[in-house]
């Protein structure tokens, strides 16, 4: 029986994702649906050719596909910033490296069902990279983002929150409720906000809908 009900889930999830997909290309998006993380990994090697440069941001979801080992494999140069042997000085030329390199890799705290991709940062280097820049922009989006609307894509974005600062070692009031508390603390990491409605005019952004969840 339980065969049964994860068939009907992996079907639920096929449909609703091809229904991002559908209005993400409708908004000038290159997307394309992932059944998982397996083949959303295939999609990513697709689009980034061997021996170029990847900048790849503060992101779970990348992570867990495995793509940074499989890039690296093929030649190219990854630059993150999670690196714990950089120094602060390292760190910061670094960041700049991500925001640069010839590809961004990244993820999204949520996504509506029309396709409007939403992400609150601390430092404001993903956003920013995301906003603006001259690479070529991917994000692999798990279905567990999807949400029916802008202002569920908003409050869903905020449940990244509390996992996020307990992995950085931080304290602020979120890890203590477990929910966004729209706090005034000076560890607070939700200060910066970006919704993307459509891409961004001149660069080439693609998105991968994945059926499984991933990341925060």
């Amino acid at each position: 029986m339980s065969g049964l009900f994860d068939a009907a889930r992996v079907k639920a999830r096929e449909a609703l994702g091809q229904s991002v997909v559908k209005a993400l290309k409708a908004k000038g998006y290159e997307a394309v649906y992932a059944p998982s993380k397996e083949a959303a990994l295939e999609e990513v090697l697709k689009l980034i050719p061997e021996g170029v440069s990847v900048g790849v941001p503060g992101t779970v979801t990348v992570r867990e596909i495995g793509a940074m080992e499989k890039l690296e494999e093929r030649g190219c140069t990854i630059y993150h910033h999670w690196n714990p042997a950089l120094s602060p000085e390292e760190r910061s030329q670094v960041l700049m490296d991500e925001y640069c390199a010839d590809y961004f890799l990244t993820s999204a705290n949520a996504i509506t069902r029309d396709g409007k991709i939403v992400n609150i940062d601390g430092n404001g280097n993903r956003v920013s990279a995301m906003a603006w820049g001259r690479n070529t922009l991917i994000f692999v989006i798990g279905i567990n983002k999807v949400t029916s609307d802008l202002e569920a894509a908003i409050t869903r974005s905020r449940t990244a929150t509390p996992p996020n600062v307990l992995r950085l070692n931080g304290s602020t009031p979120c890890t203590q409720t477990g929910y966004c508390v729209d706090c005034d603390s000076p560890a607070r990491i939700c200060r910066a906000l970006l919704i993307l409605e459509r891409p961004v005019n001149g660069r080439k952004t693609h998105v991968i809908i994945v059926g499984e969840d991933l990341g925060f």
